[in-house]
């Protein structure tokens, strides 16, 4: 795990937190890939599968604020493990599970656990990155959720095709184990990383205000004094649901309007969600690089989520095209755009707390975003049903595409609002 001369040992961290973001997204895209096959196994219509979601978004904004304060207290190294212990035994348990309980049940504890992912992730980040990296480093790490997606239909399929839906949970969700065994063999802060160079050591300091992490315990009203605490959970609120939508019901609005067979490789879904790769780590770029070349931090990444928000709009006006390949083309766009929104989004938090202080907030935000998500799905549930006896389930679908058009301007809007108070 070291390079030679001992030198940029940061990007190698960084791996290892790509790669869990990787099994994050490939273990909770497995669903919607399998929703048409459980559907006729369990019966289950457009609101039984939308009371799973739910169960999953529920859990994941408690596990949110809950894993995010776990790892502030304990440290990333020990709160990513149990994290990721605990989303990799869930998403194997799918695979034994005999009603639609059952699936609640285990889309619950791997909502609470894998909300451990981000709040961790971006505590690596800030530990192991100078202001100026983060945002960039933040997209690659993030891509990983990118990756993970490609794999899903890459994988789900074959292993579908060849050994039913139960041990396509049960494999992938296997992967996690391996991650466990690298990460507790090479992570550590940078204090106490043996083969740091002294010259990375004060590189990650350079722009670092803190220069110990501090143990204590912080309260949640003093969280809540700072602006960034508030802007970060308006973004969230605001776009963690359009991509629960991407993730969840993709697959299923294909199926549904394209009538492609989920059963084979799906190249829509691949191209898609390859897209979001270059929008994660291109997002990261391209507000690293204005500040490298003197902008302003915070002017560098509004300028750059602004650029995003704008690319999410075309696809409110997928109604008017009825071309397969145009409208994925589309929705990769608004797709990859999502990435290098949160890519920006999350960096704002560590470019203005100490380190101690990013799980938290990172978690504060995500919950209040993923609670946002609990209601938005079982919307989804109701409008699809609606249009679905009707005869014309796309018209229920350009309604939720409409709503992702507008959603990431307004956010960035309201972000804009909150930061110009005369408040911390």
């Amino acid at each position: 795990m070291q390079t030679p001369h001992n030198r940029n040992i940061r990007w190698w961290m960084l791996s290892l937190v790509f790669l869990a973001t990787t099994i994050n997204y490939l273990d909770r895209q497995v669903m919607g890939l399998l929703k048409p096959v459980l559907e006729k196994e369990f019966s289950w219509d457009e609101k039984d599968y939308s009371y799973i979601v739910m169960a999953f978004t529920t859990t994941y904004a408690i596990g949110y604020m809950a894993m995010g304060r776990f790892i502030d207290k304990v440290g990333t190294k020990i709160g990513y493990a149990v994290s990721l212990i605990v989303w990799s035994f869930a998403s194997i348990g799918h695979g034994f599970v005999k009603s639609t309980v059952g699936f609640i049940i285990a889309r619950s504890t791997l909502g609470i656990s894998e909300a451990g992912n981000f709040p961790a992730a971006i505590k690596s980040v800030a530990e192991w990155f100078p202001k100026k990296e983060r945002a960039l480093a933040t997209g690659i790490f993030n891509s990983g959720a990118t990756v993970g997606a490609i794999l899903a239909p890459l994988l789900v399929p074959f292993i579908l095709g060849h050994y039913g839906w139960r041990q396509t949970f049960v494999w992938i969700g296997a992967l996690g184990m391996v991650w466990i065994i690298l990460w507790w063999k090479f992570y550590a802060v940078p204090e106490k990383t043996k083969n740091l160079s002294k010259e990375e050591l004060q590189y990650i300091k350079s722009d670092q205000a803190e220069k110990t992490e501090e143990k204590t315990k912080i309260p949640l009203s003093e969280l809540l004094k700072y602006k960034v605490t508030w802007s970060f959970a308006i973004g969230k609120i605001l776009t963690d649901p359009i991509w629960y939508f991407f993730m969840f019901w993709l697959p299923a609005y294909f199926s549904d309007v394209f009538k492609m067979d989920l059963t084979k490789p799906s190249l829509p879904l691949i191209i898609i969600y390859s897209g979001t790769t270059i929008g994660s780590i291109g997002g990261g770029y391209l507000s690293s690089f204005l500040i490298k070349k003197g902008w302003a931090i915070g002017r560098a990444r509004s300028f750059t989520m602004l650029l995003f928000a704008l690319m999410v709009v075309p696809v409110m006006f997928s109604k008017y095209v009825d071309n397969m390949w145009l409208i994925t083309l589309i929705i990769a766009l608004a797709t990859a755009a999502h990435q290098g929104w949160g890519a920006n989004l999350m960096t704002t938090v560590g470019d203005h707390l100490p380190n101690h202080y990013v799980s938290s907030v990172i978690g504060f935000g995500g919950m209040l975003g993923s609670a946002a998500g609990i209601i938005f799905p079982l919307f989804i549930g109701i409008v699809l049903d609606t249009f679905k006896k009707s005869g014309n389930i796309n018209g229920g679908y350009n309604i939720i595409f409409f709503i992702a058009g507008i959603s990431y301007v307004t956010a960035w809007g309201l972000i804009k609002i909150i930061n110009r108070r005369k408040t911390v």
